[in-house]
């Protein structure tokens, strides 16, 4: 009896992590925000110019999104449909209304790097997207497992493009120098051209690693 409760213990165990995972995978990869549903842009290009103010946009949003769609997980049969619109608005600015505190008591000067996008991360279109279409309709678990993928692929990139900017438009790697003083710096990985640039290249590049993964049998 024992070894047969301990095998559909671990039999229950694994198909939840396969489960979880899956669900994870899903929105990192065949969901990502940034290249398969191409929302949260405006952020994505005005705070990759370093990587320190990319890390913390990062987490920022993933923290947000995680507090946001366990919290909506969790209301989700309680509030009207009518009006949920302006409760999930409630609920994403108080988990914003914390990563901003957060910043500007820990990190001051990454938090007036990033200037007013740290408040706009209310608006961020992920959040939103992530808490109305699966928050709302899914458990807590889920729903938590859920928005750490879309915030771990949200993340992804903005680490990407701001390695690219940073290196090629200061020549630095989260503010240390690496190319030596004889680097000279691309003006236009600096300003929103260059963003545009290396968000269109990386979008396409991740495109096409996906669309080869899905032809192959």
């Amino acid at each position: 009896m024992n070894s047969r409760k301990s095998k559909r213990k671990k039999l229950a165990l694994r198909f939840v992590l396969k489960r979880y995972s899956r669900i994870f995978l899903n929105t990192l990869w065949n969901d990502n925000p940034i290249c398969r549903m191409v929302l949260g842009i405006c952020s994505t290009l005005a705070v990759t110019n370093r990587l320190a103010n990319a890390v913390a946009m990062g987490l920022g949003v993933t923290f947000a999104m995680a507090v946001s769609s366990v919290s909506i997980s969790l209301i989700r049969n309680l509030v009207p449909r009518r009006v949920r619109m302006i409760v999930y608005m409630i609920v994403i600015s108080t988990a914003v209304i914390l990563v901003d505190r957060y910043l500007k008591a820990y990190f001051p000067e990454i938090s007036e790097a990033m200037g007013p996008y740290v408040g706009l991360i209310i608006t961020n279109c992920i959040i939103m997207g992530r808490a109305e279409s699966y928050a709302s309709v899914n458990k807590p678990m889920a729903s938590f497992i859920d928005a750490l993928g879309a915030g771990a692929g949200y993340t992804f990139a903005l680490l990407v493009i701001a390695t690219v900017r940073e290196l090629l438009g200061f020549g630095s790697i989260f503010n240390i120098k690496v190319l030596g003083p004889d680097w000279t710096s691309w003006v236009i990985m600096i300003m929103a051209p260059g963003a545009f640039l290396v968000l269109g290249v990386f979008i396409w590049v991740i495109r096409s690693i996906q669309k080869s993964y899905d032809a192959t049998p």
